[in-house]
This record gives structure tokens, sequence and C-alpha cells, in this order.
């Protein structure tokens, strides 16, 4: 995991006096704590422009307020914020975490997720239904953050609330309980309820294999306090809107045409509408809650009341209260080292997309196009197309590093899932990839008997690190790419499942990978700010 505190004692004492760099591309460092215009200090105006690149990273600016106060409100900021662990699943589920750049650079995973947890009054008077007050929580937000190596650039994945997955094992580390891997799929935002955030973020892990060094989270009351403190964020509907049903269904959000400032309870309501957005779906929700977050980042940085002690001091209290985050980043200190990382990248590189799915039924599942989009993210490439570097060819697995059994010994299940939504199977892929293993000197490859599947692209799944030495050996010696070879316990030994990439013939073809961010991400990006909604007509006043 990457660490973002660095030696002594963390205190503003320190930060304060901590001296920049010198020159471009030297050591980061935390900006000193000085009065404008004093030694190392920088003119209020310049250091508005610099303020704040996501809302994660107004803890920069809080630390900066907060040191003229003392040590004593850091510690008060440092108790106010609530801790809880990172991941709750199996070793064996987590993603390995990413390998340096050539400039010892790694990039950062930051999992945001919004709780409708009603434990409290406020939460129950803010979220409605009385008849699940104490009940489960429920992460009806989830975006992954992901900050390139370079701090070029971040990209936001969103995923639906409603996304049907098999949920990993997750262990409650308060009381033990244990929550068994879901032998079906079921809602992707029931995870919260099983053992906290921790298994949300098992649950991204296991799905992406993207590893994850930080979550924060976030709940009603904590949306609606941080919106006070920024004084309100700008969103823009294209008629007036008014988020309510006969049968009493809808946020109740009530706006006129255009722009309109929303803040307390009514930034809340954005957050939640989805009856009167577009088609009424949670992928509409999506996209109010993408204009929302890119018109925070804007709002912050424009925002004049948060150069002043006063405003500084109100957001720090506000954000501090508002979130629980993992144990890596529960001081302010660590907060203000990762707001310094974010803060490196511009607004303008910032790119907001949401998951590529399908109906099933009411609900929704990742398809291939998500298979590709988590890929980019994976391998660190800018999903909004400005990379300088040009996207490398696909890569095909590579001789694994731990040692795998000889090629006779590996036992391979050949699965068909070579049916698509369009066409049925092709009959006997199983049975003659399993062959060509076979003469490819791997005896125990057998063909399963089972009807065929649905499988975009050819995979080789093991259950386990002991095992994926030889699943990468598999891999390699048809020729199919490093990404094709993943871990899932859904699987007991090591399983290729012939895609629908791979109908026919004995050779496979690598795809070629055009770097590219699917259309169906409906990327948006942060500095365009005519951004603006389209509402439902039946939803008008």
């Amino acid at each position: 995991m990457t660490r973002h505190d660095g030696p002594g004692d963390g205190t503003l004492t320190e930060i304060r006096h901590r001296r920049r760099p010198g020159r471009e591309g030297g050591p980061a460092g935390p900006e000193p704590a000085v009065p404008p215009g004093g030694e190392g200090g920088a003119p209020p105006r310049r250091r508005r422009r610099r303020v704040l690149r996501w809302t994660a990273t107004a803890l920069a600016l809080l630390v900066l307020g907060a040191a003229g106060t003392g040590y004593l409100y850091y510690r008060h900021l440092n108790g106010n914020i609530k801790k809880d662990d990172l991941n709750l699943g199996d070793a064996k589920d987590m993603a390995p975490a990413p390998t340096a750049n050539a400039a010892g650079q790694k990039p950062l995973n930051i999992l945001l997720i919004g709780s409708d947890a009603r434990d409290t009054k406020e939460n129950q008077d803010l979220g409605g239904a009385k008849e699940t007050f104490g009940g489960v929580p429920l992460a009806d937000v989830q975006m992954l953050v992901h900050v390139s190596a370079d701090r070029s650039n971040m990209s936001v994945v969103s995923m639906p609330r409603d996304t049907l997955l098999q949920l990993p094992k997750c262990t409650d580390p308060d009381d033990g309980t244990v929550y068994p891997a879901t032998t079906g799929r079921v809602m992707t935002n029931t995870s919260l309820g099983r053992g906290g955030p921790g298994c949300t973020v098992a649950t991204w892990e296991k799905l992406t294999d993207i590893h994850i060094d930080h979550f924060m989270m976030i709940d009603f009351s904590g949306v609606v306090s941080m919106a006070d403190a920024i004084g309100g964020v700008p969103v823009c509907v294209d008629a007036n809107i008014y988020s309510h049903t006969s049968d009493g269904h809808g946020s109740g959000l009530k706006l006129p045409e255009g722009t309109t400032p929303v803040k307390g309870k009514q930034a809340l309501q954005w957050l939640r509408t989805r009856y009167g957005f577009e088609d009424g779906s949670d992928l509409a929700r999506a996209k109010a809650q993408h204009m929302y977050m890119n018109a925070m980042v804007r709002q912050l940085r424009q925002n004049a009341t948060l150069s002043n002690p006063g405003g500084l001091r109100a957001l720090a209290e506000a954000a501090t209260k508002a979130i629980t985050v993992d144990k890596g980043l529960g001081t302010i200190k660590k907060m203000y080292d990762l707001g310094v990382e974010l803060k490196k990248v511009p607004t303008d590189r910032i790119t907001m997309t949401t998951m590529p799915n399908r109906y099933v039924g009411a609900r929704v599942e990742p398809t291939e196009d998500a298979a590709k989009l988590f890929r980019m993210v994976r391998d660190d490439v800018a999903l909004d197309g400005k990379d300088t570097k040009k996207p490398a060819a696909t890569p095909t697995a590579s001789a694994p590093a731990d040692q795998a059994a000889p090629d006779a010994e590996i036992a391979v299940r050949v699965e068909n899932g070579t049916r698509t939504d369009s066409l049925a199977a092709a009959r006997g892929r199983a049975g003659t990839v399993a062959g060509l293993l076979r003469d490819k000197g791997f005896a125990q490859a057998v063909a399963d008997p089972s009807a065929a599947t649905a499988e975009a692209v050819t995979v080789v799944r093991y259950p386990s690190a002991d095992l994926e030495g030889d699943a990468r050996r598999v891999a390699q010696a048809l020729g199919l790419p490093a990404g094709a070879v993943q871990k899932s316990t859904d699987v007991s030994g090591v399983t290729l499942v012939v895609g629908a990439d791979w109908r026919g013939g004995t050779a496979y073809q690598v795809p070629k990978d055009d770097g590219k961010t699917p259309e169906s991400a409906q990327a948006m990006n942060a500095s365009d700010d005519s951004q603006c909604m389209h509402v439902n007509p039946a939803f008008t006043w």
C-alpha cells in the first residue's frame, strides 16, 4: 500500500517548518503555513488558483487553516475522524499492489463510498424511510478515484448501486462475523452491510483486480455539512424539475431551469435524484453525481471564502466529522499528504466515467467494455486520451515469476464460453482447445461437458496464489494476453474459458487495444462547465 505519512511526528509545528523543494521535480512536501507574502509564502490569488482538485483535497487546506490555531485544534480535528479496516476480504481475493514506473512513482487508488446509513436522527430526517432506521447500511454511491503514477491525470469510475456481482467472503473486524462469498449475484450496494466499508473495497478488488490504497466514506449528514461549508455547489437542469411522484417516490428536488447553487438538504436531494433525470434510472443518477463532483472541484478552486481562516475552520470541522476512512488515512497529517498528491492534477485532466453495463431485468451487470475500462485503469492509462505516450501493444502472458509445475502435471479444465447475446455457442470448442493443449504437452487438459456459458474474452482463472504460476504457463502456451490470467474464487483449479473472441481455429489472435476509453463509459471532463442534466418532461413544473 502506498504510504502518505513521512518521518517525524506529523504535528503542525513540523508541517509549518518543513521546507518546500527548491526546484521542480524535487521531493514533494507540504506547503508552509506562513502568512501571505512571508518567507516561502504565496500570494492569496495564486494560492486560490491552486486550491483543491477533488473533495478529499480540502484537507490540504484544512491543515493550513488549522496551523494558526495550534496543536490542540489539530488534535481536535484528528479526534473527529472515524476509522475502519481497509480490506475485509481474504488474501486470495486481494489485487496485487502496482509496480513503480521508471521514476519510482506509483498510482493511487481511492474508493469513495456514499452510505445511506440512517443510524442517527439527523441521517433519519435526511434519508426518510423511518422503517429503515438503524438498518443495515447500503453503499449507494461507489466511485473509484485513480490518480496516475506521474500525477498528471485522474480518472473516476462509478459503479451503479444495482450492479449484480458475486460478493467475496468478508470478515467483520469488530465481532469476527464471517460473511461467506455469495453463491449467486446480488446488488453491489449490499457489500457495505457485510462488515463495513472494507467489504466494499474487497468487492471492487475482486471485480477489477485493481489494488485500492484507501477509502473515504460519507453519509447523508456529511454531504449536507460539506456542501454548506463550501457555500453551495452550482448545478444545472435544462428544465424546471420536481422529483416527486403521485405515490410518494422521488427525492423531492425542486429547481428552476438553469444553474442553481445547492447546499444543505437540497445538495443531498440532487445526489439522490433518480425520478426526473433522463430515463429515471440509476445510471442517470450517476451522471448527475458526476456533474455535482465536477462542479464541486471548480467551486473549491474559485471560492474565495476558503482563503480565510474562518471558512477553512468551518470546512475542517465539516470534513473531519463527515467521513470515515481507512486506518492508513486516519490523521490530518496523512490526509494532508494525500491532498498534496491530489492537488498536482489539473482540473482539465480529471475524467469522470460510469462502469459500462447492460440491463439484466431491472438491474445491471458489467459488460466487455467494463473489463477494458478496468484494464486501462489498472495499466495507468489516462481516460481522457491525452497521454503523450502511445498505447503499448497488448502484452502476451510471460513466464510466471513463481515456478509452475511441469506442463504434463498441470490440470486444466476447459470450458466453452463462446455463447453471446446474438450467437449460439460454437459447438465443440472446449474439446478442440483441450485437445490443442494436450498436443502442447498438457496431458491433464480436459473439456468440461457442462452447457456453454457466455464469456466475452478468453480467460484463464485460478483460485489461489499457489496456482498462479500454472495459470500463467497455460496462457503463455496459448499466446493469451497477460490480462487474461485472473484470480477467482469461482473456480477450484486452473480453468480456461474459451470466450467469444475465439470461436474458431487453433491459434488465438490477441485483440488490439486502441487505448481509447469506451464510449459506453460516458466520459465527462471536470473542467466542462456547460454540463446540464436533462429533465424528463413528466417531472417539470
